[in-house]
């Protein structure tokens, strides 16, 4: 007998582990950002920095595009290899 997954479970099916407090608080930062129409890094990066959200890596230094990408990059990363790890579902 097969076991339905829920929609709930389908939701993060692809996260090996939970975003962290921070990493939550930068998707929701980007989530608000980006529903102003501001696609663009540098953009994006300068709404960060005014708006006071923290690095997830517990860098200090301002936001720039570079920073941005950076920590999206290692976010990335972990997810990935938690993923890797633990398989399906956070």
């Amino acid at each position: 007998m097969a076991i339905a997954a829920s929609h709930a479970d389908l939701a993060n099916q692809s996260r090996g582990r939970p975003l962290t407090e921070s990493e939550q608080a930068l998707a929701v930062a980007l989530e608000r950002i980006f529903a102003t129409g501001e696609h663009d890094f540098e953009g994006v990066a300068r709404a960060l920095q005014e708006q006071g959200v923290r690095r997830p890596s517990g860098a200090t230094d301002s936001w720039t595009a570079a920073t941005l990408e950076d920590e999206l990059k290692t976010i990335n990363a972990s997810l990935d290899a938690a993923y890797a790890e633990h398989g399906f579902g956070a």
